[in-house]
């Protein structure tokens, strides 16, 4: 067994014992024990009572956290003309058309999200087994094929999050960075509990939100109280 450095020691001794706590109590130890030279990402892992194999267990969505990520995030634009334009000025970090699909078809991807307009489709369709993945491929349902490209990017580098169920029925996703007052921090993991929430599909039978835990980038994960993480 892998000997623990001093760092991991300490931490996974400052977290023993603490479990379902409030999000302010995690969120202070947290930010008490993220000792790595960078400014860490909180992250959150929902485990939920769904099975996505089945489509009417699927959980996916966006949210803008209030307070944002804290995170620079590359997008990138299928579009032409006008719009090509449009999502230029907005701030995207790549736009194009047939250029970009064979670029991407390369191995090219740089960008964290992925935006198009509806006439892009079938040349961005080609990508599917590329951008999947990699949870990249537009989607009209999370905004991401738009004519209003120039809001898609303005919302995409603003703070909003996307968050897609895996297989397991965990929903992983990072909410701010350590360095982020606590109170702000709080903020964000509350809207993105409440996003998830409102995003309970059809099929889902029994208790939805399973558990709640909370992490830094290179710290133990804690868990919360379902009631703290909801706000009730």
């Amino acid at each position: 067994m892998a000997k623990l450095g001093k760092r991991t020691r300490a931490a996974r001794e400052a977290f023993a014992g603490k479990e379902d706590i409030t999000v302010e109590e995690a969120l202070d130890l947290i930010k008490a024990n993220a000792t790595a030279k960078f400014d860490e990402t909180v992250e959150i892992a929902m485990n939920l009572g769904v099975d996505p194999r089945h489509a009417d267990q699927m959980v996916r969505g966006t949210v803008t956290l209030p307070n944002g990520t804290g995170k620079s995030v590359r997008v990138a634009v299928f579009a032409r003309g006008p719009k090509a334009e449009e999502a230029k000025e907005a701030g995207a970090d790549v736009v194009g058309a047939e250029d970009l699909m064979e670029a991407v078809q390369g191995g090219n991807i740089d960008f964290e999200r992925c935006i198009a307009t509806p006439d892009m489709m079938p040349i961005v369709g080609r990508l599917g087994k590329v951008l999947g993945p990699r949870n990249l491929m537009p989607n009209p349902k999370v905004g991401t094929v738009t004519m209003d490209v120039a809001e898609a990017v303005k919302a995409a580098k603003g703070g909003q999050v996307q968050f897609r169920v895996e297989k397991a029925g965990v929903i992983h996703a990072g909410v701010g960075k350590v360095s982020f007052d606590a109170a702000k921090l709080a903020e964000n993991v509350r809207a993105f509990v409440d996003a998830v929430s409102k995003a309970k599909p059809t099929g889902a039978k029994g208790a939805y939100m399973k558990k709640v835990s909370l992490s830094s980038t290179m710290g133990p994960g804690v868990s919360v109280s379902v009631d703290s993480a909801t706000g009730n």
